[in-house]
């Protein structure tokens, strides 16, 4: 065994999916608060399933109601971070990851001064974390930008935006500088090509180039990521500042140099917005990329030294699944996964779902993105949802669960066992929460389970489900113990 003595065990969960209380305390709406509930994805038309367009914000802003916009009303952890907290110290959480919903400190992105309410209410999650020794690790951006700045500026799109977030930013570490070590800056960066709207606040029937607008938020994105690393490091001394990235491992679909070199490009493309964050330029390949595809990205003077002399600390990741890509689409059955669809792999079995079930793909994308960055790793983001059952007597038998986290953390130990520097790992979902692409509450991440189902309905109690002991074990033992 290899795991660091002070190994950072815990669990991941989202403001905009679990908070609630859209309303509340002078919360202003966000990109969250206008997303509707999808129980049906089809897999051929994954994109335009869970987009926004102009319609669709012009009814959200028409209706005050939570019913059609799970979002709004999450799983009540506004009121309820307290019990919460005191489940995730029992199962004796050395850390939490969370996000600090803009909206709640600027709640259209452009006031001048912080919303009192909003700081208050972090500021009193983050001292009951610490009364449990609960490490936070917190993510500044996780799909939930101001609505406001959506429907003025077009989201990230807008030079101007990275002002405001660095603004927003400042406040945070200010308001926190005692409270919080680890900070993120953007969740899943690399998801602005797959969700616009919910990543960078594009809307894309405004959008007169999509692609040239995507890559353009990305840079803008990227420059407030290197600003917000310098302002939290002189700030907040000793602090350290990570990149989040969703690790698409991508396979060839066969020993054809072909489909190996349409595996290659794709993960090439999904590696690019951390290698810009962590070497500070952009790589040559994907240079060529905008030069093929006619993408030129408008670059203030100052922009390429600014990325140059703030790169971050260290790299996180989700890592749900893999999948398969070929040179051929019509060789690739096709299957869903973290906001994404792709080639399913006939050698592994997948979810209810269709999330592909890979847990050496962790392993190899631990040793992937340990040997491209040489930068310290954590894993934010990992697990599996799933159709829980609630017994007559309040429990849930989840050993798929378990036998899932238990297959995974045998990947990543033989990762670290391969010399991987690995600070942590955070499961999503430590509780159940709405679905970030479908806002559902039936897909369940949890190894708590939260009595709500699709529509709202629902006492909202917690109840510990079997992997909850388990994890307990787990994180009691350093992952001596997967039994």
């Amino acid at each position: 065994m290899s795991l660091r003595k002070d190994f950072l065990w815990g669990g991941a969960i989202a403001a905009n999916q679990v908070e609630g209380a859209w309303n509340v305390d002078g919360k202003g709406l966000s990109v969250a608060d206008v997303a509707t509930y999808k129980p049906k994805v089809d897999v051929q038309d994954y994109r335009k399933q869970v987009g926004v367009t102009t319609a669709d914000i012009e009814m959200a802003l028409k209706t005050k109601h939570v019913e059609d916009y799970p979002k709004r009303r999450g799983i009540d952890f506004y009121h309820r971070y307290s019990e919460d907290l005191a489940l995730f110290h029992e199962m004796g959480f050395k850390t939490l990851r969370l996000s600090i919903a803009w909206t709640r400190i600027f709640p259209t992105g452009e006031e001048d001064e912080p919303n009192a309410a909003g700081l208050a209410y972090y500021k009193a999650i983050f001292a009951k974390m610490h009364t449990y020794q609960i490490e936070p690790i917190v993510t500044l951006s996780h799909y939930e930008m101001p609505l406001a700045l959506a429907t003025k500026y077009n989201g990230w799109a807008d030079r101007r935006v990275i002002d405001l977030f660095v603004k927003f930013c400042k406040a945070c570490f200010k308001a926190f500088q005692t409270d919080v070590k680890y900070w993120l800056t953007f969740n899943e960066i690399d998801s602005v090509t797959r969700h616009p709207f919910t990543s960078a606040g594009i809307i894309p029937d405004q959008t007169a180039n999509l692609l040239q607008t995507e890559y353009q938020a990305f840079h803008h994105q990227f420059v407030a990521s290197a600003l917000v690393t310098k302002a939290c490091h002189e700030i907040i001394p000793g602090s350290q500042v990570g990149c989040m990235l969703t690790k698409l491992t991508d396979y060839p679909n066969s020993s054809d140099p072909r489909d190996v070199l349409a595996s290659f490009n794709k993960n090439t493309m999904n590696y690019f917005p951390a290698d810009v964050q962590v070497f500070g330029e952009y790589p040559e390949l994907v240079l060529n990329y905008f030069k093929t595809n006619q993408i030129e990205i408008k670059l203030a003077p100052d922009d390429l030294a600014i990325l140059k002399a703030n790169p971050v600390d260290f790299v996180s990741f989700s890592y749900y699944m893999s999948m398969v890509s070929s040179y051929d689409q019509n060789n690739l059955t096709l299957t869903t996964g973290n906001t994404v669809v792709g080639g399913k792999n006939p050698h592994l079995d997948v979810t209810e779902w269709g999330w592909t079930v890979d847990p050496t793909g962790l392993q190899i994308s631990l040793l992937q993105l340990y040997d491209r960055y040489h930068k310290p790793l954590m894993i934010v983001e990992n697990g599996m949802g799933a159709k829980d059952v609630l017994t007559a007597t309040h429990e849930v038998h989840d050993d798929y669960r378990i036998n899932y986290f238990r297959a995974h953390f045998q990947a990543m130990i033989k990762a670290v066992d391969a010399g991987v520097d690995l600070l942590g790992y955070t499961s999503w979902a430590p509780i159940d929460l709405v679905s970030a692409s479908t806002s559902q509450m039936s897909k369940r991440y949890g190894f708590i389970y939260v009595d709500e189902d699709d529509l709202g309905h629902g006492t909202l109690r917690r109840y510990r489900k079997d992997s909850f002991a388990w994890y307990q074990k787990v994180i009691r033992t350093n992952g001596a113990d997967l039994t």
